[in-house]
């Protein structure tokens, strides 16, 4: 890992969330964790699936509302743990339903739990900052686009990271996700064209390595920005 300047090491949680290791979200997580690494951070990857994460919520992680000091199960402190000692966390995610999947959001609610991430006067995550990475299937031009960043960043930012006192908050939505281009007609219908192959398709997920790139480095820019 190469140092920029003088400054302690910075780490990076960066989190999977898929099933498949060959899939383009994995891909783009471990394109961020290289960006991160080469600009100075340590970087911890979270693999939600490999490490054989449990979305479900159970008993021993449900929050008890007269208990902020519960103590909660041994794999959620351990999860616990990797975020404190995260400066920033990067989710990558592909977009489900407008939202995260399920074993993301299974993560968040068992792990950024009553009394750990929210239910204090001072958060104990007050200060960090957050990148969402979401993978979408839709076409750039696609105007259902609009709307699903807004969903989103309301969802992501304002209903989670910011309640648990994140002091930043960014979506980057990457769409054209897919190799066979989707979008939604005027009459709700889903059009999926034909897959893209040979030199067309290498062009286009070059152009989508290149603006997740541009996502991470202009989130680490705004980080040295406001220091």
């Amino acid at each position: 890992m190469t140092q920029h300047d003088n400054s302690p090491s910075r780490t990076a949680l960066v989190v999977v969330a898929h099933h498949r290791t060959d899939s383009l979200t994995a891909h783009t997580a471990r394109r961020a964790a290289a960006r991160l690494e080469a600009v100075g951070y340590r970087v911890d990857l979270l693999d939600l699936h490999a490490e054989g994460f449990d979305p479900r919520m159970n008993t021993s992680d449900q929050p008890d509302w007269g208990d902020r000091e519960k103590p909660y199960s041994d794999e959620a402190h351990a999860h616990m743990r990797r975020i404190l000692d995260a400066d920033v966390v990067v989710a990558v995610f592909p977009v489900y339903w407008q939202s995260v999947p399920a074993l993301l959001k299974g993560w968040i609610d068992r792990v950024w739990n009553y009394g750990f991430a929210y239910g204090r006067s001072k958060p104990r995550l007050a200060g960090k900052r957050m990148l969402w990475l979401a993978l979408a299937g839709a076409t750039s031009d696609d105007p259902v686009v609009e709307g699903m960043q807004a969903v989103l960043e309301t969802n992501l930012s304002e209903g989670i990271a910011y309640y648990c006192g994140f002091s930043q908050s960014t979506v980057g939505l990457l769409t054209d996700a897919e190799e066979r281009p989707q979008r939604v007609d005027a009459e709700g219908n889903l059009l999926v064209g034909e897959a893209v192959s040979g030199a067309e398709r290498e062009a286009q997920y070059a152009d989508f390595d290149r603006r997740a790139r541009e996502l991470v480095e202009k989130f680490v820019a705004e980080e040295r920005v406001g220091a």
